[in-house]
């Protein structure tokens, strides 16, 4: 069969599969769906931070139209904790009991006949609180302090007396905000108990952890539960998990023996489904003269909720990032009185590159070296951690394409150099990476009688191409064109999928996609090889090649047969095949998986008398590996080159420092990248296709983000001369 190296780097940009139903509004989004007899949930919120519910006040609701239940603390059924997951604990059980660990915490839930009578009396509700103050702090010595949960601190060498004894260091302390994932669409959950099963719209990245996760709160087989997820609103990461209100919409379900949907508000979006935490990070670099570094030592400390184990190392990814003999990576958590963290596009590596890379500039300037030169002279063609090869790596091929692209020989080096008329113009770089991610996933393919091919997994399409990517990957393998070939996924009933997320999903999906697909053309030939009446009698799997729907000995199109021929000659219907793929083993392997990489490149103008900021350009090269699908990848480049823009720029959840509300909880006090903050935005895909991985993918979805803030303020510096170290940068900083 035709092998992955014989493929392209980069595959055909094909249009979405999905396209059409999303542009004619057709496809059904979680909130979009209804069941007969459904009834709707409306939450009740916390309006303190700390302490404890002394009573609650739920007459009026109950009695109020058409209200079926109110469920607080006080009367809701007993359910089971939910599991551990690849991401870790699922979040505590909702209205377990009267304590408040943050601001917008769900206290009561209201059923009602329509949405508006749910929201009305919702209203009607409320409680009395022995409230306490809250910590809301994130350098709080009263805060509770976390030390390493996951093992990832590292150190190699002395960084410290390598720090001593440096010609040149930089000593820097970075901060970064709360970030909101904030999706178009709003979260929505629809459940509905037949007996004791259970099917559940949910917007979710990951049906098959929502299944395990209700199927343990109800105390039901994991077969009694299914979770129906075609199309997501976008993500971002905020559906990795099974939150609290979507058990009480399953809990408020099996009470009044009816479906019940609930839709958040966009208020609710801010306190419901997780944001990126905050964190400080201190972060200190030494050199040689020449610009060889000697010493890293990266320390953050990052907000966490009372009762919750999300776990974001920023300083990870300075472990690998270069060579340097001496290097110190630590990451502490503060427990708050704030909403649960959660993963947001590019978790850790968004806010441990901004620090890393802006350090390092500060180096480049301290030394006049160029900030290109200083990350080339410090690259490293193993991992650092292990000294093994990575399996593909092409940061210095997108240092040389993307410095190319963008024109970088043209800056002139020194701050405040470069003017077009009252705009201060400045050029930024960072390098970016992100860990390769995998988990273990299943898919099933099936070749029906008039040739065409079902594939099936219960993975999510967040809007990164899932449906079509899959789809091409198949098509592929079995050598049908790509409108003969369907791929299926959203149901949690379906093979097993890990999540989408973590940049993961294509390969560890496609890796399974790719099994399937050859074990089913194996079946094909293992038919025909024992068929006098077939062309391919006596061939053997690995001689054959498949093209135009027919499996044909490699090379040779007289000694082939089509599928349906096979088929029908067997008086088959269809004929199916399973395929599972787990994440390679780097020890295995004899390498390091390299994950993505990627420089970035960012010209910024800064009005002179204003302190104004605006992303004039940005030029992206990025090591992806094998490109399945280039039109979609380049959007996943640009999506994240948004999300860093508004990272850099714009967005803060802001909480306030009294009541720990959050005071921007809606887009139109909530900042986000639009369109006049995003100019054309240029992507180059270099490297080679990864030698780690089947399918030779490594996964772009994060990698694009990842580089932006500190390029842009990289970008800000060299125009203005004012280095700021805090995020988002704002322009009365400026002033």
């Amino acid at each position: 069969m035709s092998t992955v190296e014989s493929r392209p780097l980069v595959g055909t940009g094909v249009n979405r599969v999905d396209g059409p139903r999303k542009v004619t509004g057709t496809a059904p989004y979680p909130m979009d769906f209804s069941v007969p007899g459904q009834a709707y949930g409306a939450l009740v919120q916390s309006t303190v931070a700390a302490g404890r519910i002394v009573r609650m006040h739920t007459d009026a609701a109950e009695g109020a139209p058409g209200v079926l239940s109110v469920l607080t603390h006080e009367n809701r059924p007993e359910v089971g904790a939910g599991p551990m997951t690849a991401l870790g604990a699922s979040p505590p059980s909702p209205l377990r009991n009267d304590r408040i660990v943050h601001h917008g915490q769900h206290i009561a839930f209201v059923v009602a006949e329509t949405p508006e009578q749910a929201v009305a009396a919702a209203r009607l509700v409320h409680a009395d609180y022995d409230a306490a103050e809250p910590l809301l702090d994130l350098r709080d010595p009263r805060a509770e302090t976390l030390v390493d949960p996951w093992g990832t601190d590292t150190a190699r060498g002395d960084a410290a007396a390598a720090l001593e004894s440096a010609e040149v260091t930089v000593r820097a302390t970075y901060t970064t905000a709360d970030n909101t994932n904030n999706p178009l669409g709003l979260f929505a959950t629809l459940a509905a108990w037949e007996g004791d099963t259970l099917t559940v719209h949910d917007t979710s990245q990951w049906p098959s952890m929502v299944r395990a996760t209700l199927s343990a709160v109800f105390g039901i087989p994991e077969s009694a539960v299914r979770v129906l997820v075609p199309y997501v609103g976008g993500g971002f990461g905020a559906g990795l998990r099974a939150w609290p209100h979507v058990i009480l919409t399953a809990m408020a379900a099996r009470l009044i023996k009816r479906p019940v949907k609930l839709v958040l508000t966009r208020p609710q979006m801010f306190t419901s489904i997780g944001h990126r935490p905050s964190g400080v990070q201190w972060v200190s670099v030494g050199a040689t003269r020449e610009g060889d570094l000697t010493a890293v030592d990266h320390r953050s400390l990052s907000s966490l909720s009372m009762e919750e184990t999300d776990f974001e190392p920023f300083s990870s990814g300075s472990a690998f990032a270069y060579r340097c003999a001496n290097v110190v990576t630590q990451d502490r958590q503060a427990r708050l009185n704030v909403a649960v963290p959660t993963s947001m596009r590019a978790p850790a590596e968004a806010q441990g590159n901004f620090a890393l890379e802006s350090a390092l500039d500060e180096l480049a300037r301290d030394l006049r070296v160029d900030p290109v030169e200083l990350r080339r002279r410090n690259h490293t063609d193993v991992d650092p951690r292990n000294g093994l090869p990575w399996s593909e790596k092409a940061l210095l091929e997108c240092y040389e394409a993307g410095a190319r692209r963008f024109g970088w020989a043209d800056r002139n080096p020194e701050p405040r150099s470069m003017r077009d008329g009252n705009w201060l113009v400045g050029y930024g770089m960072a390098s970016a990476w992100f860990p390769y991610f995998a988990q273990p996933c299943a898919a099933q393919a099936t070749i029906n009688s008039d040739g065409s091919a079902l594939v099936r997994s219960a993975a999510t399409d967040i809007g990164t191409g899932t449906y079509t990517v899959m789809a091409q990957l198949a098509a592929g393998e079995l050598g049908l064109p790509l409108d003969l070939v369907r791929f299926d996924l959203g149901d949690s009933d379906m093979p097993n999928s890990m999540m989408a997320g973590g940049s993961g999903l294509t390969g560890g999906l496609g890796n399974a996609v790719h099994d399937a697909c050859r074990r089913l053309v194996r079946s094909f030939v293992e038919l025909a090889r024992g068929d006098a009446e077939s062309p391919l009698q006596g061939a053997s799997p690995d001689d054959v090649e498949c093209t135009g729907g027919r499996i044909q000995l490699a090379g040779r199109p007289d000694r082939g047969e089509s599928y349906a021929a096979v088929l029908a000659r067997h008086k088959l219907s269809e004929l199916t095949a399973n395929g599972s793929s787990t994440p390679p083993d780097a020890e295995e392997l004899g390498m390091s998986l390299a994950g993505a990489y990627g420089a970035k490149f960012v010209e910024v103008r800064v009005d002179a008398d204003l302190g104004l900021i605006r992303v004039s350009r940005v030029v992206s090269a990025i090591d992806g590996g094998r490109i399945l699908n280039e039109k979609t990848a380049r959007s996943q480049i640009i999506g994240g080159t948004v999300g860093g823009i508004g990272m850099a720029l714009l967005e803060d959840t802001v909480t306030d420092p009294r009541t720990g509300r959050i005071a921007n909880g809606t887009f139109g006090d909530y900042l986000v990248a639009v369109n006049a903050d995003v100019p054309d935005l240029d992507v180059i895909f270099v490297g080679e296709p990864d030698r780690g991985t089947a399918t030779a993918t490594k996964g772009v979805g994060e990698v694009g983000l990842v580089g932006i803030p500190p390029a842009i303020a990289n970008a800000v510096y060299h125009a203005t001369g004012k280095r700021l170290r805090d995020l988002p940068i704002t322009l009365d900083a400026l002033l």
